[in-house]
């Protein structure tokens, strides 16, 4: 077996580490932090130089590269700044349900200019009366003609205000058995009548992404807005979260990996008791055991990526990657916080903000209980 990143990768990996080291400067990032802004300026160069999208095909503007590629990009990233580094990784979300599963016509439409810089997109799945269940949607889409008609609502749907289209989850057969073999994907863009959307207000973390409510009041759209069959939705969705889940997996890691470099740094410079803390063995045996983590998420991490580009799709095992990486950026970041004491505690010092950006990687995109399901049913089969 060859743990070894081949030259393309670790080309990829080093590019992606000195653009946002050049790029994700420390005040700017602390500005959209406190305005709870989106960093469009930076994002656009990320498109420009290639770091969005870059598993999409090269016809659509990508470079072919894979699922794990892109965990390398989206690592580098978040353990630069975790805020930066999830806004712009999650700019293209939920597009690849598009790229697996649509029309040449929805791929030129929608994909291209993602890639390009001139469009962000969102994916609209979760319901206020269902969190990580989504096997039945309130939201429905009733076939009129040629149209569809969408009614319902979406709940903490990332980049809902600021996407140029949703790629939603509705309910096209309720009378389904079981219900989840009625729900089909359909795009809708932003300035369609009847659409809304809202910001839901402050949160705990990810300030610079924005996190919506979504309204579909009577909304028409085309029947040609359909992705892939009608009544196919669920499974489509099921296929790209095992897609999804190793990007936020290799969030959670460069979180971890970033919290980590700072207490680091820190405990090298800092002297209490005429020692820098480094020399302290408390101090070195919470430093191995932070490392010995990281490096543990990391080869799951890697593993989960490399597995889905091989064509084998997973879900215990990306489960598994998304699970145990996020809990691992939230322990690790809670123990930089614990090495700075009380300057780890204060805004300007970054692992605070590390900190409660980590949470939300227990969380988003399935909690840690939804992947526990998922792992089990894996292992124990019907039972």
């Amino acid at each position: 077996m060859d743990f070894k990143l081949n030259n393309e990768q670790d080309a990829i990996q080093k590019a992606a580490e000195e653009f946002a080291k050049g790029e994700f400067d420390r005040d700017i990032a602390l500005e959209h932090e406190l305005a709870h802004s989106f960093p469009f300026d930076i994002w656009k160069k990320a498109c420009e130089l290639g770091f969005i999208g870059l598993h999409f095909p090269e016809e659509l503007g990508g470079q072919d590269y894979g699922i794990l590629e892109n965990a390398l990009v989206v690592e580098a990233f978040c353990r630069q700044d975790s805020g930066l580094g999830i806004a712009l990784s999650l700019a293209d979300f939920a597009s690849e349900i598009i790229l697996r599963c649509g029309t040449d016509e929805q791929k030129e439409k929608y994909l291209r200019p993602l890639i390009s810089g001139e469009a962000i997109s969102c994916g609209g799945f979760t319901e206020p009366d269902h969190g990580s269940d989504i096997t039945f949607m309130n939201t429905s889409a009733v076939k009129d003609g040629n149209d569809y008609v969408i009614n319902g609502g979406k709940t903490f749907i990332t980049n809902g205000t600021i996407g140029q289209y949703v790629i939603v989850l509705c309910q096209t057969d309720p009378e389904a058995t079981p219900t989840y073999r009625g729900q089909s994907v359909i795009i809708v863009e932003k300035e369609t009548e009847g659409f809304s959307a809202s910001d839901v207000g402050h949160k705990m973390g990810i300030k610079m992404t924005s996190t919506a409510e979504l309204v579909f009041n009577d909304v028409r759209v085309p029947a040609a807005n359909l992705v892939g069959e009608e009544n196919k939705g669920f499974y489509q969705v099921l296929e790209f979260f095992d897609e999804s889940r190793v990007e936020i997996a290799a969030q959670a890691l460069g979180i971890a990996q970033g919290s980590f470099d700072r207490a680091m740094a820190y405990t090298k410079e800092r002297k209490q008791f005429g020692k820098k803390l480094s020399q302290f063995q408390v101090t070195q045996h919470k430093l191995a055991d932070m490392i010995t983590k990281i490096e543990t998420a990391r080869l799951i991490v890697y593993k989960a990526g490399w597995n889905y580009d091989q064509g084998h799709i997973d879900p215990k095992l990306t489960s598994m990657a998304k699970m145990y990486a996020g809990r691992v950026a939230v322990e690790v970041a809670d123990e930089a916080i614990q090495l700075l004491g009380g300057y780890g505690y204060m805004l300007e010092n970054e692992v605070e903000r590390f900190y409660r950006d980590a949470k939300i990687m227990e969380i988003y995109e399935g909690t840690r209980e939804i992947q526990k399901n998922t792992i089990a049913s894996a292992i124990l089969g019907k039972q």
